[in-house]
């Protein structure tokens, strides 16, 4: 029983600390283009292919 004296706050301070991560990516802009990142992986903007030698 003692050991909910340590493990509750931790538990506290543990999503207070996500809630703060949470806040601070949506107010540096994390959010803005959700889209834009799927976009630029399909694009194929490769140079040339690199030749594999025999």
């Amino acid at each position: 029983m003692n050991v909910l004296v340590y493990l509750v706050p931790l538990a506290l301070l543990l999503g207070l600390a996500g809630l703060v991560g949470f806040v601070w990516s949506l107010k540096s802009g994390q959010y803005d283009d959700l889209e834009g990142a799927a976009w630029r992986a399909l694009q194929d903007d490769d140079e040339e292919p690199v030749k594999e030698k025999p």
